[in-house]
């Protein structure tokens, strides 16, 4: 890692590979402070787009002529070739150059850090969590790893020093970060082209545990949880009322759910909650676990959860009718599309439920094909899209096909994404979901527009 200048000295700064979503929440803290900003994507999106509307300069094409010679900071996500252009001619002239994690770390050294972490669900409860502490007035700083639907950001700033930070484990970034209270929802095997092996992801995940200052909030039954040395440490769970942490009493309400939040064997009180899945329910049941180490007042609290509209892409109403809904949502790892989809059968259970999944890079696929099947295989329809590679070159033998050859359901279908808009304009749709974390996000405008059409 090159030296890090002086955050508060840095003038110009340049992002290769700004469109990322943590990268984004970095860009909008310097742009915010009134650095001069600006970056290299490979592709145009809503959120460069977004970018650009805030002020700073983005271009799409490996080119040394557009970058910033003068730049105090160069910042580059790991998801960026180490033969890409741009990156070695900083390197090679000896230019501060750095991973976001780094820069991430070096922000949070001076604040009160609220981190969340874990396999599934960080991006809900860390958003869900900063949403509270901004609505309730307590303030925080948030770097979140998602799109917020209250205010459509990603990130913002207070003059709090408490920062809300998703703590990825892509690429260890993790471990940079000193929480003072940390929130773990899962250690299951993901990202094994950077951790070899399960083993190793754990062994990351424990030194992060033991990196807490105060507080660790951790999914019950979490395995090495016995172990976990920390100050203090809750368990939380859905309804499973052996953790310290769950709910009870859930109603499903209008897309939602109202559940009664408990500790031990107290009912705190009753909260609703206007997003879908059960899984949101223990996320939020999570996020009001870390509330009340906080001591904040719950009355506040649940006014904010009420008020909160969920994550861009996470479970996403983006239409709800009684005719026909249509949800988007991020899932790329078995566990998260299985949670999907039951939640949606579950939600809507005389409905014919039916799902676009594009999966995300050839080594998860040929890891986890058994699993992605398996879970594909609860959705009444499927229909699969070519492999989204991100950061990887094509491998031999692995493609969609092989999950649709491991599925046992029969409606099962390998489409281009011009087909399935195809598809969306003939078929009898009842709930429809898209699902994956590659471009399919593309397809969510088009596909709405053709359904409020039919």
């Amino acid at each position: 890692m090159s030296a890090v200048p002086n955050i508060n000295h840095i003038k110009n700064i340049y992002f290769i590979g700004i469109g990322g979503i943590g990268m984004s929440a970095i860009a909008r803290y310097f742009n915010a402070k009134g650095v001069l900003v600006s970056g290299y994507d490979r592709t145009e999106t809503p959120l460069t787009k977004q970018l650009i509307e805030d002020g700073i300069s983005i271009h799409y094409h490996e080119d040394i002529e557009q970058i910033p010679k003068n730049a105090d900071l160069v910042v580059y996500t790991p998801a960026i070739p180490k033969d890409h252009q741009e990156l070695l001619f900083y390197q090679n002239n000896r230019y501060p150059v750095v991973k976001r994690s780094d820069v991430l770390q070096i922000i949070s050294n001076h604040s009160i850090n609220i981190c969340v972490a874990g396999t599934h669900g960080k991006t809900t409860i860390s958003t869900l969590i900063a949403h509270i502490l901004r609505h309730t007035e307590y303030g925080c700083n948030a770097f979140l790893g998602g799109i917020s639907a209250n205010y459509n950001v990603n990130y913002w700033s207070s003059d709090k020093q408490v920062a809300v930070i998703e703590a990825d484990e892509y690429d260890r970034s993790f471990l940079k970060l000193f929480p003072y209270i940390a929130v773990v929802t899962a250690m299951d095997a993901d990202h094994l082209d950077i951790y070899g092996t399960a083993e190793e992801m754990e062994r990351c995940y424990l030194t992060f545990i033991s990196q807490i200052k105060d507080t660790l909030i951790y999914k019950h039954g979490l395995k090495h949880s016995a172990s976990f040395q920390v100050p203090h440490k809750y368990s939380y769970s859905l309804q499973n009322d052996a953790a310290y942490y769950y709910a009870a009493d859930i109603q499903m309400k209008q897309g939602g759910y109202t559940f009664n939040f408990c500790k031990q064997d107290e009912v705190v009180g009753a909260v609703t909650l206007h997003i879908g899945g059960l899984h949101n329910i223990e996320n939020t049941v999570a996020a009001l676990a870390v509330c009340d180490r906080l001591n904040l007042d719950f009355n506040k609290v649940v006014a904010a959860v009420l008020d909160f509209k969920g994550v861009k892409r996470r479970f996403e109403y983006i239409l709800k009718n009684n005719s026909l809904v249509y949800i988007d949502d991020y899932a790329h790892h078995p566990e998260e599309l299985s949670m999907l989809l039951q939640s949606a059968k579950a939600l809507f259970p005389h409905k014919k439920v039916s799902v676009v999944f594009q999966p995300h890079l050839f080594s998860r696929t040929r890891d986890f094909a058994d699993g992605f099947a398996k879970s594909l295989d609860i959705a009444d329809e499927v229909i699969l899209l070519d492999i989204y590679p991100a950061r990887e070159l094509p491998m031999e033998g692995v493609t969609s096909q092989i999950l649709l050859d491991k599925m046992t359901l029969n409606n099962k279908h390998l489409f281009s994404k011009e087909s399935v808009l195809q598809w969306v304009e003939h078929a009898q749709i009842e709930v429809l979901i898209t699902a994956g974390a590659g471009d399919i996000d593309q397809l969510v405008n088009p596909i709405k527009l053709l359904l409020e059409n039919k």
